[in-house]
């Protein structure tokens, strides 16, 4: 396997060049738990550490390295490498990290489409479509919404379904598929492109991880079940792993999130809510919050029903989440830059009575 069919490019060679880092090699990170990581070259798979200094430099999670990332490595071991460096990604997938205050989590890196899964039955929640579209339109990655689990439903039942989708999400191919009967992998795979990555997004139990094995025609990942007690998916994938298909598109599955939390997303917004967007700026007010104002032009077409009255309200909530996440964000530098002029004036007050 070349490089190139693992999703190495021109520009990626050009930086490593620019960097003096082409007297390493290149691997690409296929697997991340808890800072384990296993990098895959054209040769084989290795067990990657980050060097101490990649670590002591890291401003924050982010710097560290990711599934998707390119990396140079040195091997000091038949089965091991010293990460050096990252390189650069052409995109990221992120959101905001569960229970930690003004912090990103990054899903994976470098991903070119983006699957939507969603489950016809317990899963289906479109709100939840627009929370992933968010974060794939704030990372510049193609989203594709993929129905699944279409076996439990009868055609009226999905028919119904894939048009109340077209009606909220405009212009984004949706794609209806049976893990259990294979119906509408194939079509699936067709669309796959040879040095591509996709990412698979969605809640536990949306069938991930099955997707991954028909797609792949290998028991790649391990599947389960649905609590009958809970009616919810339990957690298979545990961690982030790339896996190279045999038609050459490349594979990242992901563990399944319960919640989706919104970061620094107002082009993701903007792009997801491009109605609401557009129609704000006919409103009175440049600072409308399209809540209680008059002459709201996005309430009136509420009101008109021309507005889904629940896509109006999962735009205000992310638009709150969003807000939430830069204030903690901004509240966090001030007191990062607060701590570092205190520990310099320390520094030059213990120095003036050294001397």
């Amino acid at each position: 396997m070349t490089l190139e069919e693992l999703g190495y490019t021109e520009e990626l060679e050009n930086y490593r060049k620019d960097r003096d880092l082409d007297a390493f090699d290149v691997g690409r990170i296929i697997s991340e738990h808890k800072e384990r990581y296993v990098v895959r070259t054209t040769i084989k798979e290795y067990d990657g550490e980050i060097i101490g200094n990649l670590r002591f430099s890291a401003q924050n999670r982010s710097d560290f390295p990711a599934v998707g990332d390119w990396v140079a490595i040195s091997t000091y071991d038949d089965h091991k490498v010293l990460i050096h460096a990252v390189f650069p990604r052409k995109t990221s997938i992120e959101r905001h990290a569960v229970g930690k205050h003004g912090e990103k989590q990054i899903i994976a890196t470098n991903i070119d489409y983006a699957f939507i899964v969603q489950a016809v039955d317990r899963d289906f929640n479109i709100n939840r479509i627009e929370r992933y579209l968010t974060i794939c339109n704030t990372s510049n990655v193609k989203p594709i919404i993929i129905l699944s689990k279409i076996d439990l439903i009868n055609d009226v039942e999905l028919s119904n379904l894939t048009t109340a989708i077209r009606e909220r999400v405009k212009q984004i191919p949706v794609i209806t598929l049976s893990n259990k009967s294979q119906d509408g992998i194939d079509s699936l795979n067709d669309q796959i492109e040879k040095g591509k990555t996709y990412c698979l997004l969605g809640s536990s139990g949306v069938g991930k991880s099955t997707l991954v094995n028909n797609l792949s025609g290998k028991e790649m990942m391990k599947t389960n079940t649905i609590s009958a007690s809970s009616n919810k998916g339990r957690h298979i994938t545990s961690h982030r792993e790339l896996i190279v298909l045999e038609n050459g598109g490349i594979l990242i599955d992901n563990p399944g999130m319960r919640e989706v939390g919104i970061a620094d997303s107002a082009d993701g917004l903007e792009t997801t809510f491009n109605t609401i967007v557009e129609l704000s700026e006919y409103c009175k007010f440049k600072d409308c919050t399209h809540t209680t104002e008059i002459d709201c032009a996005v309430l009136a077409a509420v009101e008109r029903g021309e507005i889904d009255q629940s896509s109006y309200e999962n735009y205000l909530k992310m638009e709150r989440e969003k807000e939430h996440f830069e204030s903690t964000v901004a509240e966090k530098r001030k007191k990062n830059k607060g701590f570092g002029k205190m520990m310099k004036n320390y520094k030059k007050t213990t120095k003036m009575k050294r001397n």
